[in-house]
């Protein structure tokens, strides 16, 4: 038996953190305390003292293929989770830009890399858009929900450029995409509107749909939204005004998986495979655990989904962002669509930015070597190119 050198070496560590709160949104531990879970990826022949580090705003992702493929090809890896590893019920954004902050400041002053390089990937994107525009500019003191959370203070090191690798423009625009606009009762969703229910085979609306359709889906859509958001506004001035102002408030969002795109391929087109999403089934998915906003907070939908009070619109984050800035689109992706990965693009507000779209390739690279070698190999060129190796 040979003794084969392991391409790169995982060391799993913990990065703590002070951090005061009037109350507690994360599962156990101190008050005032918390731990990041990260991965650091060392190879064993290091191209680069620099470090490419991907945070999700749910985490999940240091075994992804791209990680470990960067690792592998020689490039330093971080994936650190967020204070909310798997659960955004009350997640805030504003706080995960505060975690991402302390993971990049640990990199260069405990863990010693020169530069940093921000991967955005999937929900990665626009936290790291509205980390590094924060980073550069910082001007948000409290949260959607009128909650001190005072980014201008926290000394935010800007990232040295950043990759947005197979992501969305935002959680709330992904949501308000995604959610099912026939649903006329919160708390009764089988209350629905049956000419916008895209599951419903009687629906004389059918794929693939007409652009008149489309709109009056897509403004149900927004009105939804914005109608939640207004509930969600007044139960909190309510609890405000009661004398307990730290009070929350749990909720369910029935019906988040119903774009016409995942039944109707000819919208944002590319060569994803019909009626199917990356959990799976549309159908299911729309009512399924598993789905975006199914189980929230107050705070949380201000923060997180609310279509026009959130801070964390890639979009707008992208337009002061001054860092060079690559794109990677898939073209089988069938998470982030074509038109998620050309808004960020067009987003950016600088000429320092390219885009690219590897044919074939799913969301994850599972299973498909080639394409994800094509995509280590795009960042390779960038990154050297750009001289932040």
């Amino acid at each position: 038996m040979t003794n084969k050198k392991k391409a790169y070496e995982r060391i799993p560590y913990l990065i703590f953190y002070q951090d005061k709160s009037p109350f507690k949104e994360t599962y156990g531990g101190p008050m005032d305390f918390g731990a990041l879970k990260s991965h650091l990826l060392r190879p064993a022949e290091p191209k680069t003292n620099s470090v490419i580090v991907f945070m999700h705003p749910v985490g999940g992702g240091e075994y992804l293929p791209m990680i470990t493929a960067l690792a592998s090809a020689g490039y330093p890896v971080i994936y650190c989770q967020s204070r909310y590893p798997g659960n955004d019920t009350a997640l805030i954004m504003e706080k995960v830009v505060i975690d991402l902050g302390n993971c990049i400041r640990h990199a260069k002053e405990k863990l010693g890399f020169d530069k940093v390089i921000l991967a955005g990937w999937s929900g990665g994107g626009s936290l790291s858009m509205f980390y590094q525009s924060q980073a550069e500019n910082p001007t948000i003191t409290e949260t959607p929900a009128g909650d001190s959370v005072d980014l201008t203070i926290q000394g935010l090191i800007p990232a040295d450029g950043i990759m947005m690798l197979a992501a969305h423009i935002s959680r709330t625009h992904t949501l308000t995409e995604w959610i099912d606009a026939s649903i006329l009762d919160e708390q009764d969703p089988s209350q629905r509107d049956p000419e916008l229910d895209i599951y419903n085979p009687q629906n004389p609306n059918q794929p693939p749909y007409s652009a008149a359709f489309l709109e009056r889906y897509r403004a149900a859509q927004i009105a939804r939204n914005r109608k939640i958001t207004a509930w969600v506004k007044e139960k909190l001035a309510n609890l405000k005004s009661s004398g307990r102002p730290n009070d929350e408030f749990a909720f369910v969002v029935h019906g988040t998986m119903a774009d016409p795109r995942w039944l109707d391929p000819t919208i944002d087109a590319n060569d994803r495979q019909p009626r199917w999403c990356y959990l799976g089934d549309p159908e299911v998915v729309n009512n399924g655990p598993v789905g975006l906003a199914r189980f929230c907070t107050l705070r949380s939908w201000l923060s997180q989904w609310s279509y026009d009070d959130s801070n964390a619109d890639g979009l707008v984050c992208a337009k002061t962002i001054t860092a060079p800035a690559l794109v990677i689109g898939n073209s089988a992706d069938d998470a982030c669509t074509p038109s998620h990965t050309t808004r960020i693009f067009e987003a950016i507000g600088h000429n320092n930015k390219e885009m690219h779209e590897i044919k074939g390739a799913t969301h994850y690279y599972f299973g498909q070597e080639q394409q994800l070698k094509e995509a280590i190999g795009l960042c390779a060129d960038w990154l050297a190119r750009k001289a932040l190796l």
